[in-house]
């Protein structure tokens, strides 16, 4: 019993010490991103890594740009679809946190839930897209920090400049030019609605078919001010 007690205590002191050294880890590299655009983020390299795994050719496209060179426009649809609260709360949104909960237990099963901007910029730096419960907590405890850290606007800067947009397709600059042949500062309201509408699910949904989701968007721009 003495054995394995005390090998329990070995294993619970490892798991605490990586724990601890993951987090200082992450608060060092938000402090840097507060002014250091990053060359790459965990999903980028979780999408090279599936690609290899499944011989699938691979093009990355992504091209950081400053966020007075991405159409306010698309700031706002990406608000208004992802985060309509994003200058209210500090990375959680409380708030829809609860009216998510209260959706999945409705139907009795878990749904997308109410990831804020800075729970997807999290999961995208330093995380990857698969879905589990350690996953989420990860990501809950950070974003707080990364609010606080990054500031609401450095935190809409590096977010649409490295989610994903589609196959390869990285940031707002990209985006604009890969669909719509122009750079992320010119794009429309229209175009920047349908982008916007494809982000839950980039690899599979694309612009010129999001005339429903887009034009809630737009309807949710409207009444916000925007």
């Amino acid at each position: 019993m003495k054995r394995k007690r005390s090998l329990w205590r070995r294993i619970l002191f490892w798991v605490g010490a990586a724990a601890v050294g993951f987090y200082a880890l992450v608060i060092a590299a938000l402090v840097g991103l507060k002014w250091i655009d990053p060359p790459t983020t965990m999903v980028q390299i979780q999408r090279r890594v599936q690609a290899r795994i499944h011989r699938r050719p691979y093009r990355k496209r992504y091209v950081f740009v400053p966020l007075g060179r991405i159409s306010k426009e698309l700031q706002h649809a990406a608000i208004a679809s992802e985060d309509e609260r994003f200058y209210q709360h500090h990375g959680i949104d409380w708030t829809e946190l609860h009216k998510a909960v209260d959706r999945d237990l409705d139907r009795g099963k878990l749904g997308r839930g109410a990831s804020t901007i800075a729970q997807q910029l999290v999961k995208n730096l330093f995380l990857t897209t698969s879905r589990s419960v350690v996953r989420k907590a990860i990501e809950f405890t950070i974003s707080p920090a990364a609010d606080l850290i990054l500031g609401k606007q450095r935190v809409l800067e590096l977010y649409l400049n490295v989610i994903e947009w589609g196959p390869g397709i990285y940031g707002a600059e990209a985006a604009a030019s890969y669909y719509y042949n122009t750079p992320a500062a010119r794009l429309g309201r229209e175009e920047s609605a349908r982008l916007a509408a494809i982000v839950p699910s980039p690899l599979k949904r694309k612009p010129a078919r999001m005339e429903q989701l887009s034009a809630d968007i737009l309807e949710k721009m409207r009444n916000m001010g925007w």
